[in-house]
């Protein structure tokens, strides 16, 4: 059995996220149904995650079986002629029969742009905050979140696993000239984490809370206790790293 991996980037405005669902646009099914199209077989697309409705991809991971021989440059351009403009193959491989791209990940980034001004160019990918950003007050609390931890006050009630603790590696705002960047580094991200971390950290900073105010929230395991998340359109998945 051949195994192609695919790179993947997609503007999720359109789209209720990655996983198929019923009788709603996805990125899964419209890669899945075009890749059908060529292959005239059925095949199961597995991604290394699932992003949020209205959530974009820069390097979203994802594989697919098939008993057949495909020339990947033919069928990579093939691919990106019949899917819409807003998805793209930009990578295509053929790897191992073992690779999965969701089992084998071991790291995943996101990144969430701020625009500092009201522009139509932003609009779909950044948030117009209209408050102070202080990177340099937000890079001190999310200190707090490095490390092997419980995510359950950041993470969606009814649809997750049990386990809910995950390794934040790395968290990290940069300002630029137009644009506040916040990227976050883990082994695995629950549903609605990453938005809800960066709306309580901004909730924090807003009343001006320390870290007491972060541990209080991971100690409850209560989504109730954390912040309101960001809108969905100023987060990309950035990386997938194997």
């Amino acid at each position: 059995m051949n195994n192609y991996k695919l790179i993947i980037q997609y503007d999720g405005t359109n789209y209720a996220g990655w996983q198929i669902q019923k009788n709603e646009p996805t990125i899964q099914q419209k890669i899945s149904d075009t890749i059908e199209v060529l292959l005239k077989e059925k095949v199961n697309l597995i991604g290394s995650g699932r992003t949020d409705a209205g959530v974009h991809a820069l390097g979203q991971t994802a594989n697919f079986r098939t008993a057949k021989e495909i020339e990947i440059y033919k069928f990579k351009h093939s691919l990106n002629a019949i899917l819409p403009q807003d998805i793209s193959i930009i990578k295509m491989e053929k790897v191992s029969p073992e690779f999965h791209s969701r089992f084998d990940a071991k790291m995943r980034s996101y990144l969430y742009l701020f625009s500092k001004l009201k522009s139509p160019f932003y609009l779909r990918y950044s948030y117009f905050y209209h408050d102070n950003i202080d990177c340099a007050r937000l890079n001190t609390l999310s200190m707090n979140f490095l490390g092997i931890k419980d995510f359950t006050s950041f993470s969606r009630k009814s649809i997750e696993p049990q386990n809910k603790v995950c390794n934040i590696y790395d968290v990290k705002w940069k300002e630029t000239k137009s644009l506040i960047i916040f990227r976050i580094e883990a082994d695995r991200f629950l549903h609605g984490m990453v938005r809800t971390i960066i709306g309580t950290l901004l909730k924090a900073l807003k009343v001006n809370s320390d870290r007491e105010y972060i541990e209080n929230i991971f100690n409850l395991k209560n989504r109730e206790a954390a912040s309101e998340a960001v809108p969905a359109n100023g987060l990309f998945l950035y990386k997938v790293k194997y």
